[in-house]
């Protein structure tokens, strides 16, 4: 039989165990509500942006804006990507959807590489020549795309993503599909979008940012 003495121990022992469990408990509950309202907080932000996007659009105007549609935000296609820069100083010459302006030119600024449903992943990032001795944009970086998602819940060349220069820290930089939008072209004739060269076709489909405009024109 067990004497008193051993009997308290066995009880301190097991209150011991037990503030321990309840602590362990009380932590994970904790990080599982701080991990949620981070995410609420995030979806909240996004579609913010998206609003703010639709209203201040200059080209779709009046009722029309009701016609833009999103992919459901989704924090997965917010991706942390390592920078390459480019010693290639080389002009790219981007066709465009106009006539007026057919071609646009550009340099490239680096790569990102990335990986999405653990596929690896690489996009190049181009700065306009036009563009480059701008105080207001000299530093703009374009990012133009395509995926398996383009001419069928995307606008059919592509869409678009905005960086600048200053968002590059210690060679990453954090890319936001959720935030990829359609060019104008994708509205309105009379516009001259560069058209995604080849090497920035992504093999995945990107469910994230601006679908199709609900309007063919």
């Amino acid at each position: 039989m067990q004497t008193e003495k051993q009997t308290t121990t066995v009880l301190k022992f097991t209150q011991a165990n037990c503030m321990k469990l309840l602590t362990i408990v009380f932590f994970s509950i904790n990080i599982f509500f701080v991990k949620a309202q981070t995410a609420n907080n995030y979806i909240t932000a996004i579609k913010a942006y998206q609003r703010n996007y639709v209203a201040t659009h200059e080209v779709v105007k009046g009722s029309n804006k009701k016609l833009f549609r999103f992919f459901p935000v989704n924090e997965n296609f917010k991706v942390q990507c390592r920078f390459e820069k480019s010693t290639d100083t080389t002009v790219v010459v981007m066709k465009t959807s106009g006539t007026k302006i057919p071609e646009k030119d550009f340099v490239r600024y680096g790569k990102i590489h990335f990986s999405i449903n653990d596929t690896a992943l690489t996009l190049t990032l181009y700065r306009s020549k036009a563009l480059e001795n701008n105080p207001q944009y000299g530093r703009y970086l374009f990012i133009p795309f395509t995926d398996a998602t383009t001419g069928d819940e995307t606008y059919g060349s592509g869409r678009y993503i905005d960086i600048f220069t200053y968002d590059i820290k210690n060679d990453t930089v954090l890319i936001d599909f959720n935030k990829a939008y359609s060019p104008y072209c994708a509205y309105s004739n009379g516009y001259n979008c560069p058209i995604p060269p080849k090497e920035n076709l992504l093999p995945v489909a990107i469910k994230a940012g601006e679908k199709s405009f609900a309007k063919k024109h």
